[in-house]
């Protein structure tokens, strides 16, 4: 495979930060840089032979640095074919140089995004050139070197360093590979920025980060993460996240984001096996595994407030996959560390969603999340029994666990605690029987507690089946053809039913 010299090199950066190295071994094969600005000052002040762009083109930076490569003189001198006659007959004919090596690193549109800048700001960080000289080098690959950002100085540097300021190939094309990435990736964030407030035809999702997981869901499946997990969590502990695991936290992190008390959610399988507030986390944590202390075994944890020594200790007496926490203080991670393949996460920033996206056939669903809660002051009570203020305040807590199990749901609360759920099931009558039996095998009195299910009751059965094991509050969406009889029931037997019109089916 021929290698390929670099003797000439246009460089337009935004960040400079870790380009000298690249600079130096490119000056030290007496390579001739074209740049513009600040970046044509700072290979000078490298010692680099530097000719501005617009001594080049004959034309200055124009409309506020808007206009500065996009010219003939630059893009000839990328996209000419080496092999081909006419083109470097051209090139002659118009004084146009080769260009062997483009260094580009976009302004940065996404960071400015984020940082919640004005539309106008936001606007300007749209590169235009830099975009056109990336995709122009990467389609001439076979001739010319492009780095397409930042993070491939290195890479090139290393490269040269090895092969005495050549490429190869394989090389180029893999640069090429890359750039297309970066523009993509870059026009994507682009789009979806015009895109956030409006209906599209269609979608563009693209991460810029990438973690090979062990494995997928089961060992025979590959898994891959794509995302930024540094920017959301500090790993103090443990061994790498495992694609199960990711799914377990993303469940628990939406289901912690429902409460702003003290509060604990065991996950397993992406459903809340315990969940209870308290006055203080530990006092929430321990409600949270008296709910289901055998299904915790293995659970990913997660909470609203910094884990103390004593909830440490606790906590420390069962085996736990994964804990997350907004913080630790310094004993609780000495005895959470005991531990040394126990994951603790520390979560850096709340994590919110506000589309679900999913595979199916030959495209993807979207929709956006779940963010509704019932409210109060949309509770339409069907019954002459009225719910306590207690029973109100363990309405709320239930509606907001049940909404986040898989259906059909069912969900018993009492006094802040999940006392019993039943999810996943194929019926609703099947899905209380196993809400019922939870809270029944865990010595837990049923009487006083709140009955949430996720949708409504096709049938009078599954409110006569509750009232057996005197459960007297049950809380549904309503919607069913026959709601009269379900109704009728409860009103007869004393019991309260309310309405809250608000459906919460989860697939």
């Amino acid at each position: 495979m021929t290698n390929k010299p670099i003797k000439s090199a246009l460089v337009s950066v935004f960040h400079k930060e870790g380009l000298d190295e690249l600079v130096q071994i490119l000056i030290k094969k007496e390579v001739l840089f074209y740049s513009t600005g600040g970046t044509a000052t700072y290979l000078q002040s490298l010692g680099a032979n530097v000719v501005e762009v617009a001594d080049l083109t004959g034309y200055p930076s124009i409309l506020g640095g808007r206009v500065k490569t996009l010219h003939p003189k630059i893009h000839g001198g990328i996209l000419a074919r080496r092999n081909e006659a006419s083109d470097l007959a051209e090139l002659a004919k118009y004084e146009i140089p080769t260009i062997d090596l483009v260094v580009v690193d976009l302004y940065p549109f996404e960071e400015t995004v984020a940082s919640g800048a004005d539309d106008e700001a936001i606007i300007e960080k749209i590169d235009i050139g830099g975009i056109a000289l990336i995709r122009g080098a990467a389609k001439n690959f076979e001739d010319v070197v492009i780095v397409p950002s930042q993070a491939y100085y290195q890479p090139l540097a290393q490269i040269l360093a090895a092969q005495d300021g050549e490429t190869n190939l394989e090389q180029r094309r893999d640069f090429a590979k890359a750039a297309f990435d970066v523009s993509s990736h870059y026009d994507g964030h682009i789009y979806q920025y015009f895109a956030k407030h409006t209906e599209t035809p269609s979608i563009k999702i693209s991460h810029s980060q990438s973690q090979v997981l062990r494995y997928g869901e089961n060992p025979h499946q590959k898994g891959v993460f794509y995302g930024d997990l540094p920017a959301l969590f500090e790993r103090l502990n443990g061994k790498e996240l495992s694609y199960n695991n990711l799914v377990d936290i993303d469940g628990a992190i939406q289901l912690v984001n429902e409460f702003d008390e003290p509060f604990f959610a065991v996950i397993k399988h992406t459903n809340a096996c315990g969940a209870a507030t308290g006055a203080t986390i530990l006092e929430a944590w321990k409600k949270a595994l008296a709910g289901d202390p055998v299904s915790a075994f293995g659970g990913v944890l997660a909470c609203n407030r910094p884990i103390d020594t004593e909830t440490a200790k606790a906590i420390n007496e069962i085996f736990i996959e994964v804990l997350i926490a907004p913080e630790y203080s310094e004993e609780a991670l000495i005895i959470l560390k005991s531990k040394k393949n126990r994951i603790l996460l520390r979560q850096k920033m709340p994590i919110t969603a506000t589309k679900v996206v999913k595979n199916v056939l030959n495209g993807v669903l979207v929709q956006e999340s779940d963010s509704k809660n019932a409210e109060v002051e949309n509770f339409d009570i069907k019954t002459t029994r009225k719910p306590s203020e207690i029973e109100i305040q363990d309405i709320i807590f239930g509606e907001k666990i049940v909404k986040h199990l898989k259906s059909n749901a069912i969900c018993l609360v009492k006094g802040g605690q999940l006392i019993g759920s039943g999810c996943g099931q194929t019926s609703r009558i099947d899905a209380l029987k196993q809400a019922i039996a939870k809270a029944h095998h865990y010595e837990f009195d049923m009487k006083g507690s709140i009955l949430s299910s996720d949708a409504f009751f096709p049938f009078s059965d599954s409110v006569a089946y509750a009232h057996r094991y005197g459960i007297e509050v049950i809380v549904q969406p309503g919607g069913s053809v026959k709601d009269s009889e379900t109704i009728d029931y409860c009103e007869n037997a004393g019991m309260c039913l309310v309405m809250t019109g608000l459906r919460h089916f989860k697939h």
